[in-house]
């Protein structure tokens, strides 16, 4: 079935469910786990378009986004742990988590990508648009979506 699952992150508490949950899927499967978290390319991307513009306001925000990134993953990293669910971890930075969350799954040659959805319907997802739906519409690698 499948063999290697990329499971994206963001911290959130459906997110920590959604990892939960692709840890008990990996073990049942004995499937290997990537782990992966995207990161704002910049503190602007973060927080608006020129929020920022003190370079060491920009370096303080990038730390804090860096170690927010670890803290996610270490604590994904110790869910696939306790399942006894072999996993490996990566972030990488962009504006688009969609196109990340592809490109890695693609780079480390997945066979399932398993992602939360929060489930924003009508305005609210128009507006903000979903990172799973673009994920679903654009991903050559199936999706398997948890809500």
């Amino acid at each position: 079935m499948f063999q290697h699952l990329l499971v994206p992150t963001d911290g959130s508490p459906l997110s920590q469910e959604a990892v939960a949950r692709a840890a008990s899927f990996a073990r049942e499967a004995g499937a290997r786990v990537t782990l992966f978290y995207a990161s704002p390319d910049s503190p602007a991307a973060y927080d608006g378009v020129g929020a920022i513009s003190d370079a060491h306001i920009t370096q303080t925000v990038r730390d804090q986004l860096a170690s927010a990134s670890q803290e996610i993953l270490d604590a994904a990293e110790a869910c696939m742990r306790e399942a006894g669910v072999p996993c490996e971890r990566l972030a990488l930075k962009g504006n688009k988590p969609w196109e990340l969350i592809i490109k890695a799954a693609s780079q480390r040659s997945c066979d399932l990508i398993f992602m939360a959805s929060h489930g924003r319907r009508g305005v609210s997802a128009l507006l903000l648009g979903s990172e799973t739906q673009k994920v679903l519409t654009h991903s050559k690698i199936p999706v398997l979506v948890f809500r």
